[in-house]
């Protein structure tokens, strides 16, 4: 199984160049069932990232463009009445995919944005007081412009913490740029593409990333990171009890992509930028920046 993720995130790497860290966390993120939100402008690959993961797990794959005038029943779905059963039944949205890309989600309005907060959460959505499961696996990919540009809407922090991860893409390096503008398409690329892990396999990694072990003085060092941003004057707000299990699962998952059955403390260095920065908000967007006076003063148990 692990040749095979070697094998996915080789092909990855093959259709989004040179950004080998930014895959890696994508992938761990999925391994340990979170939501991912990818921040960049727009051209640097975010929606070619999501379907080229849906297409290496073979996951159904659905793409809704958020905007200003999307609702929340564009998203989830309505009930529509039946003339010849004379009731109404409920037509499933988008949502209703075993990955989602919500593209630009924050060029819609809160409204709309609430209306993934159940489906984040919970894998369900009720309409109307009914509740309705959604596919397993489920994952929420989401894409984010940078909030300085014009129409947009900020995410609330309620929002953000349902999001595992994120990361951001950056700019090619300058060879990868040129194997961009010499090769074909992505999109191209992306059609050739074989599934590497199948759901049911997915399933299983997921569950062996659980069983990964975290010893007494690893949570120690976990513990020391969540109080140390809650007594920090660098940071507004400190990382909630949520947070902590979402960097744990992260560690885990990044611990068992290097093949091994316990988490060390550069697991939980080596994701922390990326489950901590979006959740701490001590000033700008620069997740490294964010996290550094954690790094730096907080000692290994």
């Amino acid at each position: 199984m692990n040749n095979a993720l070697d094998q996915l995130l080789a092909s990855a790497d093959s259709v989004i160049l040179g950004k080998q860290r930014q895959i890696r966390l994508a992938v761990c993120c999925l391994l340990a069932k979170g939501h991912l939100l990818i921040e960049d402008i727009p051209g640097v690959g975010k929606t070619t990232l999501s379907h080229t993961l849906a297409r290496l797990f073979g996951l159904a794959y659905q793409r809704i463009q958020f905007t200003s005038d999307i609702l929340p029943a564009d998203i989830i779905g309505s009930s529509v009445f039946d003339a010849r059963q004379n009731s109404f039944s409920f037509h499933p949205g988008p949502l209703f995919k075993q990955m989602i890309l919500a593209d630009e989600i924050n060029r819609a309005t809160p409204k709309a944005q609430s209306a993934l907060l159940e489906a984040m959460e919970e894998r369900q959505v009720t309409v109307e007081g009914q509740t309705y499961e959604l596919p397993k696996p489920f994952f929420v990919i989401a894409t984010q412009n940078p909030s300085h540009q014009i129409g947009t809407f900020p995410l609330p922090e309620s929002q953000l913490d349902r999001f595992l991860m994120r990361i951001e893409l950056g700019y090619p390096s300058r060879q990868a740029e040129r194997e961009l503008l010499l090769g074909q398409p992505r999109h191209t690329v992306i059609q050739t593409l074989k599934v590497q892990l199948s759901p049911p396999q997915l399933a299983e990694l997921q569950q062996a990333v659980s069983d990964v072990y975290a010893a007494p003085a690893l949570l120690d060092y976990l513990q020391a990171i969540i109080e140390f941003t809650r007594q920090s004057n660098h940071y507004p707000c400190g990382l909630s009890p949520r947070a902590g299990l979402s960097l744990l699962a992260a560690a885990k998952a990044w611990a068992f992509m290097d093949q091994r059955q316990s988490v060390l403390p550069e697991d939980l260095q080596a994701v922390l930028a990326a489950v901590a920065g979006h959740r701490l908000r001590a000033g700008g967007n620069d997740s490294a920046a964010i996290v550094a006076p954690i790094l730096k003063e907080v000692p290994v148990h």
